[in-house]
Order: structure tokens, then sequence, then C-alpha cells
């Protein structure tokens, strides 16, 4: 084995080709148990003996000792920053984008007005949730097991947690979509949807999950990147994805240029047109990476079974449990609004969720630079530059909650008359947004620590809170206000607000307490 840490020439015969990732980690652990018995009796000419960071990193590039003494002298909100503002540009990007189609969605009107448009995308989306929140669940263990390789200075460990979530991404989506498409139609007439909401819903909702499987695809080899510290090739994507949505929403929606008017179905399909085009950018961005970067996966990797799949697995479990756990919550959500307040309070959910996620995205954009951060710290044995880490991005995650908070608090009315015109929907829109706005520096706190949980490899931890904040507070909640009370709607919306403070004062205690440092053991 190299010095420099890198794999050893592959051998050009077949069978012992098979034997070479397994080869390869017997040689790694040896390695690591020599350098621990080295660090155990120290430098004879030098003392006091050097820390394993230290020998970790003594044939590292000067960039990443300059990262090292950065850390060491309290730069770590600079790098957050650094990671973040990207993040934050693309999910905003992406938020506009889910704003400017509810408007355009919300100006197709007809005999029932916006609410019918609306509360089908709504009811659509959520299905698509249960989908892209599992894929979301793999893509996290992605950015777990890729960037502790990477801060352990192991490439090909990073290569084979790459190939492994790849394949996992793919089976999850496929088996997802097949289930959608059987059970969609008695799903949405058990949640309440009126049959004309269900008529429009699932021809949107079937193109949808056509772009499931790319989705998949393009969720791991995004997150791969940012585990890299690539953040700004996502960005671009994003942007140019992004652009192909729009411009497709705007002639397919409404039928312009001579193209016959789809409506909600071509809404759909600008959707699947748009994933492939991110698809096609994010293969070409991996296709583009160095020979021996910790990126660089070949065809072979793809297809044959990674050894690290079981890894994936075992992260991503926790993490699809508790995003299958609050789309039931949200889904269950839906019911109450459906069944006690009727379609118009579905409508305003679902526009108020698409505009109030700006003053989500600090929180997201906090989540994955902690999430690459402490996942690396963590691969180079700095645990305390991992804690350091979380702390800060929680605090700057909460008071950029608190100054977006009080802009949409102040601006709920004005913001809501710009992505509708029906006043019944403005009338219920209105005082969710104020809800929402009192809740962000709770959910932005537990978004931000749970990013750092999940950098750790810790998912049991987000399960518990989400299981905690969904279904001990806001569904049974909820189901009090509406069902035993009667209550007028604003006492359901005020659910969400004991929901997220639960999860935030959990999520809180368990980054204080620590065990996440041990989530996938002393290994890297």
């Amino acid at each position: 084995m190299s010095d420099s840490g890198d794999p050893p020439p592959r051998p050009s015969d077949r069978n012992s080709d098979r034997n070479y990732d397994r080869n390869y980690e017997n040689e790694r652990s040896a390695a690591q148990e020599v350098e621990a018995e080295v660090e155990e009796l120290g430098d004879p000419e030098a003392a006091p003996a050097l820390p394993s960071t230290t020998l970790a990193f003594q044939a590292a590039a000067p960039a990443r000792e300059t990262q090292r003494a950065e850390r060491a002298s309290g730069s770590t909100a600079g790098e957050i920053l650094r990671l973040a503002w990207p993040v934050f540009l693309a999910q905003g990007v992406v938020a506009m984008a889910g704003l400017i189609d509810r408007a355009m969605v919300g100006r197709l009107g007809g005999d029932g007005g916006a609410a019918i448009p609306l509360a089908a995308v709504g009811f659509a989306t959520q299905f698509f949730f249960v989908i892209q929140s599992t894929l979301f669940a793999v893509a996290l263990a992605c950015v777990a097991l890729v960037a502790r390789a990477i801060g352990a200075r192991d490439p090909r460990r990073s290569q084979l947690a790459l190939s492994a979530s790849l394949q996992v991404a793919v089976a999850v989506s496929g088996g997802l979509t097949i289930a959608m498409l059987l059970g969609a139609r008695p799903a949405l007439d058990f949640l309440g949807a009126e049959s004309f909401v269900i008529e429009s819903a699932l021809p949107y909702l079937h193109l949808l999950l056509a772009s499931s499987v790319l989705l998949a695809v393009s969720l791991v080899i995004d997150s791969a990147l940012r585990a890299n510290k690539n953040m700004k090739t996502p960005m671009w994507i994003a942007v140019a994805a992004t652009a192909t949505k729009l411009g497709f929403n705007w002639l397919l929606i409404f039928g312009n240029w001579g193209l016959p008017r789809l409506e909600l179905v071509g809404a759909g399909l600008a959707t699947l047109l748009s994933q492939a085009v991110a698809l096609g950018l994010l293969v070409w961005a991996l296709a583009i990476e160095p020979k021996h970067s910790p990126l660089s996966i070949s065809w072979r990797d793809c297809l044959r079974r990674s050894p690290l799949q079981r890894e994936v697995v075992r992260i991503a479990v926790p993490g699809i449990a508790e995003r299958i756990v609050m789309n039931l919550a949200m889904l269950a959500y839906f019911w109450i609004l459906s069944r006690y307040y009727g379609t118009v309070a579905v409508a305003a959910y679902t526009v108020g969720v698409a505009l109030l996620s700006f003053s989500w995205l600090p929180g997201l954009a906090y989540a994955q630079a902690c999430a690459t951060l402490v996942g690396q710290s963590l691969g180079a044995r700095d645990t305390e530059g991992a804690t350091r880490t979380g702390w800060q991005a929680a605090g700057m995650a909460l008071v950029t909650a608190i100054c977006l908070g009080f802009v949409v608090w102040l601006g709920a009315d004005l913001l809501a008359r710009m992505f509708t015109d029906d006043a019944e929907v403005i009338a219920e829109l209105v005082p969710f947004m104020m809800v929402l706005a009192v809740a962000q520096p709770f959910l932005q706190l537990h978004f931000t620590l749970g990013g750092a949980h999940r950098g750790a490899g810790d998912t049991w931890t987000p399960l518990v809170a989400a299981t905690v904040g969904s279904w001990v507070f806001r569904v049974p909640l909820a189901c009090f206000f509406a069902m035993v009370l009667g209550s007028d709607i604003i006492w359901v919306w005020y659910a969400l607000i004991f929901d997220h403070l639960a999860r935030a004062i959990h999520m809180t205690w368990s980054f204080q307490r620590g065990r996440w440092k041990e989530a996938l053991g002393g290994n890297a």
C-alpha cells in the first residue's frame, strides 16, 4: 500500500478482481492497526507524542492542512457559510420554482375555481413526497459514508459507498413507484379527496411517479458531490433544471407557442423533463471527476453488488422510517383538513407550505453543510471539531430563522395575494402562514441538528424526534381540535408549532448528550 493511502492497482486477472475490495479492506485495517501502535508509542525524537489527527494527515495536501488549522483556530463558522450558501441558493431556486408552479396552477381556475387544481397538486405531491423523502434518507446515508471515508483519506471506500447508495436508491424508488401506481386511487378516496379532485390528481401523480427513478440517481450523485465539499456544481445544475421546469410549465400548462393546453398534465410533463435534464448533468459531473477522485466510479462498480450495500441500508432504514412516519402524519393531517374543513383548507395548506419553504432554506443549507463537515471531521477523528460545527450551525440557523419569521409574519397577507386571487384560499392561507412563521426557529433548529446527527450516521435520533413531534403532538392535537372541540381551523394550524417545538427539544438534548459521535463506531 502506498504512503498516500490510495488503493493498490487492480489486478488484471478476472478472478482476482472479485476479491479486490475484500483484500483492500483487510490491508486498510492492518495499516490502521500499525498507525494506532505508532501513535501509542509516540515519536522518539519529539515530545509530546503526535496526536492521531496529525498522523492521519501527515501526507495530506497543503489545502487540507490549512483547513485543519482553520478549524483549530475557530473558523468553523466561515467554513459552514462557505458550504451553506450554494445550498441555500440552489434550494432557493427550487423553492422559487415551486412557488411559480403553484402560482401557474392557481391561475387555471375553471368552474370550481383555483381550489380544485391546487388541491389536486397538494394530494398528488403528498404521495410523491413518500418516495422523494425515502430517497432523501438513502442520499443522507451516502453523505455519512462518503464524507467519513473522505475525512479518513480512503477514496476506495468512498467509491464503494457511492455505488452502494445508487443501487439501494434505484431499488427503493422502483418498488415504491409500483406500490403508488397500484394504490393511488383508493388511497386518495380514503383521504377524503372529492371525485373531481381525484380525476385531476391522478394523471399528474402518474407523471411524477415516472420521474422517481431519475430522481433516485440524481439525489445520490448530488449528495456525493456535496459530501466532497463540491456545493457549486449541484447549485448550477439545480438552476438549469429549474429553468427547464418553468419553461416547459409555461409552454405546456397554458398551451403557449401553439402547443396544446395540458394544464396539470403539462405541469407533470415539465417535472419529468426537468428531472431528465438534471440527471444528465449530474452524470456528466461525475464522469469528469479525476481518476483517483473519491467519487470516480466505473460502470462495473454500479452494476456489481457493492460490499457497502448493507451499511447503506442500515443507516438509511431509520431515515426511511422517519420519512414514512412524517408522511403518514402529513397524510393524516390532510385527512383532517379534507374531512372537517374542506378543499379550500387543503389548497391553503398546499400554497402555504410552498410559500414558506423559503424561510426554511437556511436550516436546510446549514444542515447540509453540517452533515458534510461533521462526517469528514469524524472520519479524521476530530470529535471536537464535529461538535463545534453542530453548535455553531444551530446558532446561525436560529438567528436567521427569527429574522425571516418576522418578515413572513408582517407580510403574510401581501405574500398570499401574490400567489392566488381566490378570496377563500387567502382567508385560510394568511393565518396558516403566521403560525408557521412562529414555528420557524424550532423548525430550523431541528433541521440543522438533524443534519449533524445524520452526517455522523445517527439516523435513529431524528426518527425518534419525528415520531414524538408528529404522533404525540401534531396529529393528536389536530384530531382533538377538529373532532372533539369542533374548533376553527386556526387551532389545527397551532398543532404544527407543538410538533416542531418537541422535535427541536429532543434534537438539542441528544446533540448535547453526544452519543451520535459513536454512531458508526471508530472506523472510517
